[in-house]
């Protein structure tokens, strides 16, 4: 029973809103207010709004597929159908309704009606939802539905199958579909007139027949709920509204726009700023830690200062850093005329490396046999005579 469901209808070229199970006459959707209404029912989603695509135009196929071609069937279905059809099937648009399990409903139209439909429905929002009109009557298993109105007749006599006909056409269709096997337990009729429409059906189903008063909207009323079949698939699948998101929300894309720009290039200049700084930073690093050890690579300022610190800190072990310097101190103050150039400590080997200046070879020999008798393992890794004096390169370490 669909008591919210609303159908559109084009009737004599004009487009009706019959809503399910009214009483009252469709309503024009040429006349501003009811526009309005319609609209807004679109806008909400609160109740089904659905196209009834006009029975003529639409040719509906039963279709049993196999498991394999179900895999393939949106796009083999209008392959399937070519040799079905009398019309180019590229002039033809195609769209299935699944069933359930292996049965589909084909659906097909030309392309100019789907294109007349469509402009027929641009004074509204977006319709979803193109149901081919002989589905839009109710139907159960054993019973076919028929529909009278003026000259024209729609008729479902199937899940997934129906058409429309002229009323003069009707009783030679019913006549040959019960030629071709089918017959159902129950005719269910919709009219206004019980005598003429009984009139047009074939003995064989008047006894079987179930007139009730009424027309489309009162046929709706029972119309089951759920998924209905929509013509609306491939390139006519309902699209993304951009145009209208990109008008209702213009103004505040530009604005988020903008305070996206400033804040970038705040960000930037921000940047900019603290890398001049990090910059500056690192440069005066070097310099107090090149003012501290003019000599060797430095990878890491900040890093290696650290760790000189903390063997410049030493430790109550013989191989410290102040003890072995006290005691290559001593050695090298007492031999007259002997200086230290540099020093360069090894906190992980405990080796200290000495460039010393001499008066001759002599006096750097009594420094590294004084540096032994202190006992302090010394040993001369290389020496040259610059006429002015030795100098020579001592590797120095605590022993165990």
């Amino acid at each position: 029973m669909s008591e919210n469901l609303n159908v559109l209808r084009l009737v004599g070229g004009e487009l009706r809103w019959y809503r399910a199970g009214s009483t009252g006459a469709p309503e024009p959707v040429s006349d501003p207010g009811v526009a309005g209404r319609l609209a807004g029912l679109l806008a909400e989603r609160r109740e089904a709004v659905v196209f009834a695509a006009p029975g003529e135009d639409v040719r509906l196929v039963a279709l049993t597929v196999t498991a394999e071609e179900k895999k393939h069937l949106s796009a083999s279905l209008p392959f399937m159908l070519e040799e079905a059809v009398a019309e180019d099937i590229e002039a033809l648009h195609v769209a299935g309704h699944h069933r359930g399990d292996l049965a589909y409903t084909a659906m097909l139209c030309r392309h100019a009606c789907m294109a007349a439909w469509a402009e027929a429905l641009a004074v509204l929002p977006p319709v979803r939802c193109w149901t081919p009109e002989p589905l839009l009557l109710p139907w159960r298993a054993g019973e076919w539905c028929l529909l009278v109105e003026g000259d024209r007749a729609l008729l479902r006599h199937g899940a997934g199958a129906g058409t429309a006909v002229e009323r003069d056409l009707l009783p030679p269709l019913l006549e040959a579909l019960l030629a071709g096997g089918e017959t159902p337990d129950a005719l269910v009729v919709y009219g206004e007139d019980q005598t003429a429409d009984t009139a047009l059906l074939p003995a064989a189903l008047a006894g079987r027949c179930q007139w009730r008063r009424g027309g489309f909207a009162q046929a709706l009323w029972l119309t089951e709920d759920g998924e209905r079949p929509n013509l609306r698939q491939g390139e006519y699948a309902p699209r993304l509204p951009l145009g209208r998101w990109w008008t209702q929300w213009q103004r505040v894309a530009v604005v988020l726009g903008v305070a996206f720009a400033l804040q970038l290039a705040a960000t930037a200049a921000d940047y900019r700023q603290l890398r001049g700084v990090n910059l500056s930073l690192r440069e005066a690093i070097q310099t107090r830690y090149r003012e501290a050890y003019p000599r060797g690579a430095v990878v890491d300022a900040e890093t290696q200062l650290r760790r000189q610190l903390e063997a410049l800190k030493g430790s109550g072990q013989s191989s410290g850093f102040t003890r072995l310097l006290a005691r290559v101190g001593a050695v090298v103050h007492g031999q007259r005329g002997t200086a230290i150039e540099s020093l360069n400590y090894s906190q992980r080997g405990s080796e200290l490396r000495l460039n010393i200046r001499a008066p001759d070879f002599g006096a750097v020999e009594r420094v590294r046999s004084g540096l032994a008798a202190a006992g302090v393992d010394a040993i001369m890794e290389s020496s040259t005579n610059d006429g002015d004096g030795v100098r020579a390169r001592l590797r120095v370490g605590g022993r165990s």
